[in-house]
C-alpha cells in the first residue's frame, strides 16, 4: 500500500491517544496519530515521524502520523494498514491459492472477523493483529491488554472445533524481526488464549513487512514462539 503526500518531522508530544503535536519544515502541525494503542516506546519528543497528508479538507488536522524512527528502524505505527496490507497479498494469491472471493469485516458467531476468503475447498476465516512492539530484535503483540482480541480468539477456536479453517495472521509493521511471541506480561489471557487456539488447530502465522516513509508491504514469513 502507498501513503501520498509524505514529509517528515519531529515528534513534540501526545496530548491524547488521538492526536500528537509535530515539528515540521513549516511549523508545529497537530497531527491524528493512527494507532490508539500506547507506543510508549516509540513516540519519544525528538524522534522523526513520518505524516501523509489527508485528502479531507474538512478535517481538523491536515495530516496522519503512520510512522516513526526508533534506532535504524522504521516502524509503521498505521493501525490500518495491516488489514490492507494483508488484503492486498491475499487477493494476489500470497497467503491461499484459488481465491475466489474476499470479504471483509465477516460476522461470525459473536464477533466480526476481518476476513473471509472463499476457496474452492470452503470457508477460512482470518483475523489480522498489527504488531508494533519490539525488543531485542523480536516482536510481541499486544503492547496493551486487548480484551477485544482475546475474544476474537476464543471465536476462531469454536470455528475450528466446527471443522473451519482458521488463522490468526499476525502483520509485523517493521522488518529485520526474527520472531513474534504473545506478550505475557502485558496481557497473559491473550496468550493463553493464543497457545490454546493453536492447540485447538488454529494457525498462528505472522508475517514482517518491507517499509518505507510512504509505504507498506508484506515480505516475509517469520515463526510465532509460544
Amino acid at each position: 500500500m502507498q501513503y501520498p503526500h509524505v514529509i517528515s518531522g519531529r515528534f513534540v508530544a501526545r496530548p491524547n491517544r488521538f492526536v500528537a503535536r509535530v515539528e515540521t519544515a513549516a511549523g508545529e502541525e497537530t497531527v491524528h496519530v493512527k494507532n490508539t494503542g500506547r507506543c510508549r516506546e516509540l513516540l519519544i519528543p525528538g524522534v522523526t515521524v513520518y505524516l501523509s497528508r489527508s485528502g479531507n479538507p474538512a478535517r481538523k488536522t491536515a495530516f496522519d502520523l503512520i510512522a516513526v524512527e526508533k534506532g535504524n528502524r522504521l516502524i509503521n505505527l498505521d493501525a490500518q494498514a495491516p488489514n490492507q496490507v494483508f488484503a492486498e497479498w491475499a487477493a494476489s494469491g500470497g497467503f491461499l491459492p484459488e481465491v475466489t472471493a474476499l470479504r471483509r469485516e465477516y460476522v461470525y458467531g459473536d464477533s466480526r472477523l476481518d476476513f473471509c476468503l472463499e476457496t474452492p475447498e470452503g470457508r477460512h476465516l482470518v483475523e489480522v493483529k498489527g504488531v508494533t512492539l519490539e525488543e531485542g530484535g523480536r516482536a510481541f503483540f499486544p503492547d496493551a491488554p486487548t480484551q477485544r482480541g482475546v475474544r476474537h480468539i476464543r471465536e476462531l477456536i469454536r470455528a475450528a472445533e466446527k471443522g473451519l479453517d482458521a488463522t490468526l495472521f499476525f502483520v509485523v509493521q517493521m522488518n529485520d524481526i526474527a520472531s513474534v511471541s504473545p506478550n505475557d506480561r502485558t496481557h497473559p489471557a491473550f496468550g493463553e488464549a493464543l497457545r490454546e487456539a493453536a492447540a485447538a488447530g488454529v494457525r498462528i502465522c505472522a508475517g514482517t513487512c518491507r517499509v518505507g516513509p510512504d509505504r507498506l508491504e508484506l515480505d516475509r514469513p517469520v515463526p510465532v514462539i509460544f
